[in-house]
């Protein structure tokens, strides 16, 4: 499959929202795109390079997003909010001739597994507290704090890690792999299914 790709100093999570100003010409095109054929494009965090300016090398997982909203900021820049779907691995990627960023990529599976069992009452205040924020794009989430992709993913974009640490965790195909990762952070979490 062929996708624009967007690297950025971010690590996006399948289901996890992404906030967005887009302002140079190649994004404003790549979310034209987007729109009008109800597509998504790729989120990676960058390798090598800068946001903006010549196209950065990416990181070879990253994560599909669909944008679920956008605006006109006041200041003329376009808003928008994607969420995160199926995490791939890029194959090879080509620039195109507005310096946008293409990439062949493969989807990763997600290692399906069971419900989890209920969390300690302390996580899911904690997780009830950052979910409910302004600003942050949550509010186009359905919980599920019982499957262990869901929990997973969320845990790994709310608490407090290096974007190196999130990139490895987006990286692992076995979301109880992942919660395993975290469970130093948090000694409560159950994971036996």
């Amino acid at each position: 499959m062929r996708i624009p790709l967007f690297p950025l100093r971010t690590v996006l999570f399948p289901g996890g929202p992404l906030r967005l100003r887009i302002f140079e010409t190649r994004y404003l095109d790549m979310v034209s795109r987007c729109l009008k054929e109800d597509s998504g494009f790729g989120v990676c965090l960058i390798r090598r390079g800068k946001e903006t300016g010549q196209p950065a090398e990416p990181h070879a997982v990253g994560t599909m997003a669909r944008i679920v909203d956008w605006s006109q900021g006041r200041d003329g820049l376009l808003g928008l909010v994607a969420l995160g779907g199926e995490r791939f691995r890029i194959l090879q990627t080509e620039v195109g001739r507005n310096g946008l960023l293409w990439g062949d990529v493969e989807v990763l599976e997600e290692i399906s597994r069971e419900r989890l069992p209920d969390q300690p009452p302390e996580l899911i205040r904690m997780l009830d507290d950052i979910l409910r924020l302004p600003g942050l794009g949550y509010e186009h989430l359905q919980r599920n704090e019982r499957d262990p992709l869901w929990l997973s993913c969320r845990l790994a974009e709310i608490l407090p890690l290096e974007l190196a640490q999130r990139q490895r965790l987006l990286e692992l195909d076995d979301p109880l792999e992942r919660l395993r990762a975290l469970q130093p952070l948090l000694p409560g979490l159950k994971l036996e299914i």
